[in-house]
C-alpha cells in the first residue's frame, strides 16, 4: 500500500520545522512543500501559520495557493489550520484594517478588546473548555491547556462548528470543526502532551 502523503504547507509564513518535528515524533513522515500541486494527490493537509493577515494572504495569492486550498477543502480530504492557519480560513479580518481572507468558514477574524490590565496580545498558556465531543478530543481531558500566542481572534457565524472555547477577556472560538476540516487558535505543537496527543489524534483519523 502506497504511504499516505501529509503535507505540510510553506507558503512562507514560519514556524514549519517545529509543526514538522511534532509530526515526525508522533511516527508519521509529512511533506513540507512549497509547491501547490502537492494539495492535488494530498491525503491529509495541516496549514500552520505565524504573522500577520495582510502578509498570510499576500503569500498564499502570490504562492498560488489560495485557490488550491479551497478545492483541497472543498474535496472532503482532512485538514489541519493552526493559529493563522485558522484564522485565514475565515471571511475576513480586522487585523491591520480589512483584508478578505479564503472564505472557507463564514465569520470575521476581530482584535481582542482590552479589559482591565489584560495583555494583547494573548500570549501563554490558557485552558479549552471542550464545547462538543469530537475524536480530535480522543484521550485530552476536558479543560486541558494550550499554548496561544495572537492578538486576534476568530468569531465564526455558525456557532456549531465551535467545538473547544478559551476565556481572555471573554470567551472566544479556540477549536472550529466542520467535516474534514479542523483548526485551532492555539499551537499544538508548542503544547506539550496534550498538543501531541490533538496532532496524532487529527493523524490517525487522516490516514487510516
Amino acid at each position: 500500500m502506497a504511504r499516505k502523503r501529509v503535507i505540510i504547507l510553506d507558503y512562507g509564513a514560519g514556524n514549519l520545522r517545529s509543526v514538522a518535528r511534532a509530526v515526525e515524533h508522533l511516527g508519521f513522515t509529512p511533506d513540507v512543500s512549497d509547491d501547490p500541486r502537492a494539495l492535488d494527490d494530498a491525503d491529509a493537509v495541516i496549514m500552520p501559520g505565524v504573522g500577520a493577515a495582510a502578509d498570510t494572504m499576500r503569500n498564499l495569492d502570490e504562492r498560488h495557493f489560495s485557490d488550491p486550498l479551497r478545492e483541497y477543502i472543498k474535496s472532503g480530504r482532512p485538514f489541519l489550520g493552526v493559529c493563522m492557519g485558522l484564522q485565514a480560513l475565515l471571511t475576513v479580518s480586522e487585523e491591520g484594517g480589512e483584508h478578505r481572507c479564503l472564505d472557507v468558514v463564514e465569520g470575521r477574524v476581530r482584535r481582542f478588546e482590552r479589559k482591565g490590565d489584560m495583555k494583547i496580545p494573548h500570549m501563554g498558556w490558557n485552558a479549552v473548555e471542550q464545547v462538543r465531543e469530537h475524536p480530535v478530543f480522543a484521550g485530552i481531558p476536558d479543560g486541558s491547556f494550550f499554548y496561544f500566542v495572537h492578538g486576534y481572534y476568530p468569531d465564526p457565524e455558525d456557532e456549531s462548528i465551535v467545538i473547544g472555547r478559551t476565556d481572555y477577556g471573554g470567551p472566544f472560538a479556540s477549536v472550529i470543526a466542520c467535516d474534514n476540516l479542523i483548526a485551532t487558535q492555539f499551537h499544538p505543537e508548542k503544547s506539550g502532551k496534550v498538543g501531541l496527543q490533538l496532532y496524532q489524534n487529527f493523524l490517525e483519523d487522516a490516514v487510516s
